[in-house]
């Protein structure tokens, strides 16, 4: 069975979502990334997995469910970040961020029979998921992050695999991103942060 892993950072004021502001203020990013990480966690601890893994870089919150594990990000770069975590499990991984708020248990229930790898493309480049089924972190070292170019580079470092494509899906990243991610999940707890929100030019 498959560990699911969520790489996240703790959700301060002025440490997460940065460029949500402005329209932001830094109180009101944080707490839509304390509603984005919430969401993410629910739907990993609603889908099946063998171990489920919080790679933080922070504290735990009240925003945390029971059945995970919580492991401190490593140094360096987000290749070395992800790298790492992938390097703490013993067998088939998948791993996603706290930025898509959307995903579901459904999507995180994956099938290792005749595939070796799962890639999730976001819409900016990126990408929101990536599961191994032998969690090689050399597979991520050295993979440029937050580029536009940053899914694609990823996705060829697993040219010699199996891979499975699993949709694709929008980060949250920016006040036009919310809007839109909050209207494709609109009973999420990330929906009802955004519209609890004032002026109505957040919207």
């Amino acid at each position: 069975m498959t560990t699911l892993l969520v790489i996240a950072k703790e959700p301060r004021p002025g440490r997460v979502k940065t460029r949500l502001t402005p329209p932001f203020t830094p109180e009101e990013a944080a707490a839509l990334a304390e509603a984005s990480l919430a969401d993410t966690l629910d739907a990993v601890a609603n889908a099946p997995a063998r171990r489920r893994v919080l790679v933080l870089e922070g504290t735990p919150g009240p925003w945390l469910p029971d059945g995970f594990e919580v492991v401190p990000q490593c140094r360096g770069g987000l290749d070395e970040r992800l790298a790492a975590a992938f390097a703490g499990c013993d067998g088939p991984a998948l791993l996603i961020g706290m930025d898509t708020p959307q995903v579901t248990p459904e999507l995180l229930t994956v099938d290792w029979s005749g595939c070796d790898a799962y890639f999730g493309a976001a819409d900016d480049g990126g990408f929101w998921a990536l599961g191994l089924a032998e969690p090689d972190p050399s597979r991520l070292r050295g993979v440029p992050m937050s580029t536009p170019h940053t899914g694609a580079a990823q996705r060829a470092r697993l040219g010699d695999l199996r891979v499975r494509d699993l949709p694709r899906l929008r980060d949250v990243d920016t006040a036009d991103d919310a809007a839109l991610v909050a209207r494709t999940a609109p009973t999420s707890r990330f929906a009802a942060a955004l519209a609890g929100l004032t002026p109505a030019t957040h919207r």
